[in-house]
């Protein structure tokens, strides 16, 4: 029998808990909880959870303090919760490395349905095969999520990674924001396309700071795709 995904609600309100409890309980997960950011790394660490749901308005430590810190040495997906909805919070937790942020009041079916698209893209990864990706410049690594750009290494938050090697598997080809939501986020009604330029905009930046060309090219009002260009 297999055990069940461990997921771990970070939250410091009573209700919030129980209502995420239940919809996971409901679908054979198993369920931890920690009110305050300390507690939060402390059964992180202790437990390693398959999903960490990471409020941001949090005790001790807020939730991207959290995140900054898992992130320096655990891939563990996240989903972030934010009560303001702004997008200052959603760029920022994605640029510390969460996987996916939902806005409070949230639908608990939204979320459910999160977690489990973030669960699914986090069980391809863990599963594949070496694989290596050479383009001119660039060096991809997708079992050790390594990449190089001009011989150097550049720090690559997971769902940037995974974007970026989804695009230069299929270099060339151009894919419309829903269609890089359905393929890289693994859901299409739920997601915000905005959520893919704020990526694309941010792997951009990391990409052309290290080396000297260009990879993701903007096709205006249709999407993007990977190619190399000076």
């Amino acid at each position: 029998m297999v055990d069940p995904k461990k997921i771990l609600i970070v939250d410091d309100e009573e209700l919030v808990h129980d209502l995420i409890r239940l919809y996971l309980e409901k679908e054979g997960y198993s369920v931890e909880e920690a009110w305050d950011g300390i507690e939060a790394l402390a059964k992180t660490r202790a437990i390693s959870p398959d999903l960490i749901i990471l409020d941001i308005m949090l005790p001790k430590m807020d939730g991207w303090a959290v995140c900054r810190e898992i992130r320096k040495t655990m891939i563990t997906p996240i989903i972030m919760l934010t009560a303001k909805g702004e997008e200052f919070d959603r760029v920022l937790g994605l640029e510390l490395g969460a996987d996916d942020y939902v806005c409070k009041p949230f639908s608990p079916i939204e979320l459910l349905a999160r977690i489990k698209a973030v669960l699914r893209r986090s069980a391809l990864t863990s599963s594949s095969d070496s694989k290596i990706l050479s383009y001119p410049g660039m060096i991809l690594d997708y079992n050790s999520h390594r990449v190089e750009v001009d011989s150097r290494e550049v720090a690559l938050a997971p769902k940037e990674f995974d974007l970026l090697w989804f695009l230069a598997s299929n270099p060339g080809r151009l894919y419309s924001r829903e269609q890089l939501l359905k393929n890289v986020w693994d859901y299409e009604y739920l997601g915000d396309p905005r959520t893919v330029d704020t990526h694309v905009k941010r792997l951009r930046e990391k990409l052309e700071s290290a080396g000297k060309k260009r990879y993701i090219r903007t096709v205006w009002g249709l999407g993007y795709k990977f190619e190399v260009a000076e």
